[in-house]
C-alpha cells in the first residue's frame, strides 16, 4: 500500500459541483488502495474576500490577527470536502495546520515550515481515513496561526508529501501543466511533459504562477516527483518535475513578473564597503534584492542599480533616504512601472547565441532594456510594464513558433 499526497487550489473546490470532481481523484487513488492525504486552498476568492473585508476594519493588520482571518477559508474547505467524501460512502477526516500539527516559524504571513509531527496522519490512515489537510497554515511553538504567503498550499502538499516519504504529490489546478509561457498573453504555448527542479524555481521565482517556488525547493531537497496536472481533465497527464530531463532541450519557458520595481543609489563613493553597507542596511530590514548593476563615472563616485518586489519600495526608499549620509549617497531614485521577463532553460549558459536571440527579439520589437541578469539556466531583463507582454509574446515567437 503507497501513500500518494493531492493538492487542489481554490478554483477546484470552489463549488458543490466542483468538489464532486475532486472525489473523483481522490477516490480513484484510495481504491487503487492507496492512504490518500489531501491538500486543499480556500474555496474560489474566499481569502480574497476576507482580506477586503479587513480593509474595512483597517489598513495595517495585526499580523498575528491577519493570519488568524485568512486561515479561515482553508478550514471550511477540509469540512466540506470531507463531508461530501462521507456522502459518497467514504471514511474522511478534515485537519487544520494546528491539528496534524504543521509545525513553523513564527513569521506570519511568511512562515517557513520546521517540521510535522505525521503520526495523527498515520494513525488515521491505519484506522482507513482518508485525511484532508487545511493548505497555507500551520502552528508556531508559540501555539499562533501563522501563513505561508500566497502559493502557500503548493508547499503545504510537498512538505506533507516529503515528511510521509509519499510515493508522489499531484498539484491539481485549473490548467493541464506546465507551458512554455502564460496562456493568457501567448496564443501558441507548448506543454511541458517533464522539467527539472532548477527550471521549475526558476519559472517560479520569476513570475510562474503555476507552483509556489518554495514547494519546489522541498520537492528537489527529498527527490519527490510533483505532477501538476488538470482537475476538469480525466485524462490529463500533465507535467512531470523531477530530474529526469533531456539535457538537449534549451528554452523550458518565458515569464513575466509584474512585481519589481527598480532602485538607483546615486553617486555613491567609490571606496571599500560602501556597496556592502547598502546592502547590508536592506539585509537587515528583510528587503530582498535580485538583479544588480554597479556602474563606475569619471570621478571617484559609482551608481549603483538593483531590483525589489514593488511591495518593498516605499520602505526600501524611506530607508535608503533615511541613512543617506551613513551609506555615502547622493540621491536615491526609483522606478516603479516595469516587468521583469525571463527565459528559463538547462543549457542556457553553455548554448551560444540564447542572449542575442532574445535581445533580438526585443529590438525588433522596439523595447528597450533598463536592467539584464544571468544564470547558468536564466535570463532576465527588466522593461516597461506596458510593453510586458507585447515583449514576452516576441520572445516566445522567436524560440518556440520559428
Amino acid at each position: 500500500m503507497g501513500i500518494v499526497v493531492q493538492k487542489f487550489g481554490g478554483s477546484s473546490v470552489a463549488d458543490a459541483e466542483r468538489l464532486l470532481k475532486v472525489c473523483k481523484h481522490i477516490i480513484k487513488e484510495h481504491n487503487e488502495g492507496n492512504n490518500v492525504a489531501v491538500v486543499v486552498s480556500a474555496q474560489g476568492k474566499t481569502t480574497d474576500k476576507l482580506i477586503s473585508e479587513e480593509r474595512e476594519i483597517t489598513k495595517n493588520p495585526n499580523k498575528r490577527e491577519h493570519d488568524t482571518l485568512v486561515s479561515v477559508g482553508e478550514q471550511i474547505t477540509i469540512s466540506k470536502l470531507a463531508m461530501t467524501l462521507e456522502e459518497l460512502g467514504y471514511k474522511a477526516i478534515s485537519l487544520t495546520g494546528w491539528q496534524v500539527p504543521i509545525v513553523t516559524t513564527n513569521e506570519h504571513g511568511n512562515a517557513k515550515i520546521k517540521y510535522i509531527n505525521n503520526e495523527k496522519i498515520l494513525d488515521l490512515f491505519n484506522k482507513g481515513y482518508i485525511v484532508i489537510i487545511a493548505g497555507f497554515q500551520g502552528v508556531s511553538e508559540e501555539l499562533d496561526i501563522t501563513t505561508f504567503g500566497r502559493g502557500g498550499s503548493d508547499t503545504t502538499a510537498v512538505a506533507v508529501a516529503a515528511s510521509l516519504k509519499a510515493d508522489k504529490c499531484e498539484i491539481f489546478t485549473d490548467v493541464d501543466g506546465v507551458f512554455s509561457s502564460d496562456p493568457r498573453i501567448v496564443k501558441n504555448v507548448k506543454k511541458i511533459d517533464n522539467i527539472c527542479y532548477d527550471e521549475m524555481l526558476e519559472l517560479s521565482s520569476m513570475g510562474a504562477k503555476v507552483l509556489h517556488n518554495r514547494c519546489v525547493e522541498i520537492g528537489k531537497k527529498y527527490n519527490l516527483p510533483i505532477i501538476v496536472k488538470s482537475t476538469f481533465e480525466e485524462s490529463s497527464r500533465g507535467t512531470i518535475v523531477d530530474n529526469n530531463y533531456m539535457e538537449n532541450i534549451t528554452i523550458s519557458g518565458v515569464t513575466k513578473d509584474t512585481n519589481v520595481a527598480r532602485i538607483t543609489v546615486m553617486g555613491l563613493e567609490n571606496k571599500i564597503g560602501r556597496t556592502y553597507n547598502v546592502f547590508k542596511l536592506l539585509a537587515d530590514n528583510n528587503i530582498n534584492v535580485d538583479v544588480i548593476v554597479q556602474s563606475f563615472g569619471e570621478n571617484v563616485n559609482k551608481n549603483l542599480s538593483f531590483s525589489i518586489k514593488t511591495s518593498d519600495l516605499e520602505s526600501a526608499v524611506k530607508l535608503l533616504n533615511d541613512n543617506i549620509e551613513n551609506i555615502g549617497a547622493r540621491e536615491i531614485r526609483y522606478f516603479d512601472n516595469l516587468s521583469k521577463i525571463s527565459i528559463i532553460g538547462i543549457g542556457i549558459a553553455n548554448k551560444t547565441g540564447v542572449a542575442a536571440d532574445m535581445f533580438e527579439a526585443l529590438y525588433e520589437n522596439d523595447i528597450n532594456m533598463h536592467l539584464i541578469s544571468t544564470s547558468e539556466i536564466k535570463i532576465s531583463v527588466l522593461v516597461d510594464r506596458e510593453e510586458s507582454d507585447r515583449a514576452v509574446r516576441a520572445i516566445h515567437q522567436k524560440f518556440f513558433n520559428n
